[in-house]
């Protein structure tokens, strides 16, 4: 018979797990969208492959992009939207969320220009063909680097201004849309480069296999416990006729446990998210909270 030691060795994974679980995303609650939502004010960008029917390397390729952008542009119109309704409880999260977001950002800016950028010039022999998206970077890391700089030099969270973190957000808001979209068609251009590869040709399935193995490795190496989680709570699986609501393609247990087990490391963060752990769009949290906050101090008054 066991004894209360070797009984509590033995039970220690489940109850880890069970703290987790009692923390992921999957357990917090989902109310459709009434007030603003994270389509705006940044616009989404249509997938390449949505609007032309195209499969191509490039057209796959921008539309993937695209998809992940629009994680991205989610993200910040959430921030964006919710800052000046922050309250004071809630700071503490909400520059979490941010930051969790700034680092997705950065990580995704940083491995283009050292990684995908590279890899589609030697395949094309041709370094003049992202001369533009380069210099659309520079336009906004100015904006971006004061972002960080502000949420990480706070004294304490409650010391947050919703509306200085919009002031700064409003100095690269522009610029930021600008190349989320326009590196969209940067992409999809490639596909009638002179030196694209033909589709079924070796080159081509080993250049489709490059830019899958990217796609996939850009978002886990920023962080699998804060970047995945808001990269995956910002898809909404519906857009576009539901066309996308399986991608990124990856087992479902295993998108799970990074949504709901990874999530569940900064659970509070993620109240914060445009979409469930379903990928349905939800109302934005700062909106619900302000509400219930009205209510209540209306009720004291009666």
């Amino acid at each position: 018979m066991a004894g209360p030691r070797t009984t509590l060795i033995l039970s220690l994974p489940f109850m880890i797990v069970g703290f987790l679980l009692s923390r992921a995303p999957y357990m917090m609650a989902s109310v459709a969208p009434t007030s603003p939502w994270a389509d705006g004010p940044m616009k989404l960008v249509t997938t390449p492959q949505f609007l032309t029917k195209k499969t191509d390397i490039f057209t796959s390729g921008a539309t993937h992009m695209a998809l992940l952008h629009n994680s991205i542009l989610r993200g910040y119109n959430s921030i964006f939207l919710q800052a000046p309704l922050v309250l004071d409880q809630d700071k503490a999260d909400f520059v979490g969320y941010s930051l969790a977001w700034y680092r997705f950002v950065k990580s995704h800016h940083d491995d283009e220009e050292a990684n995908l950028f590279t890899k589609v010039e030697e395949l094309l022999e041709d370094k003049t063909v992202f001369d533009e998206s380069h210099k659309e970077h520079e336009s906004f890391l100015a904006g971006l680097a004061e972002f960080e700089k502000y949420l990480s030099g706070l004294s304490s969270p409650v010391d947050f201004s919703g509306e200085e973190l919009v002031r700064i957000m409003g100095t690269f808001q522009a610029d930021f849309e600008n190349h989320f979209h326009s590196e969209i068609s940067t992409i999809a251009k490639l596909a009638d480069h002179p030196n694209t590869p033909k589709e079924g040709t070796p080159e081509q399935i080993a250049a489709s296999a490059t830019f899958k193995a990217w796609g996939k490795s850009t978002v886990t190496k920023a962080g699998v416990t804060d970047v995945v989680p808001l990269f995956l709570l910002n898809l909404d699986r519906t857009v576009e006729d539901g066309t996308w609501a399986n991608w990124p393609p990856m087992p479902a247990p295993i998108k799970w446990g990074l949504i709901n087990i990874a999530g569940s490391f900064h659970s509070r963060w993620w109240k914060f998210a445009s979409c469930d752990a379903a990928g349905q769009p939800r109302e934005l949290w700062a909106f619900q909270a302000a509400e219930l906050k009205a209510q209540k101090e209306a009720a004291t008054k009666t």
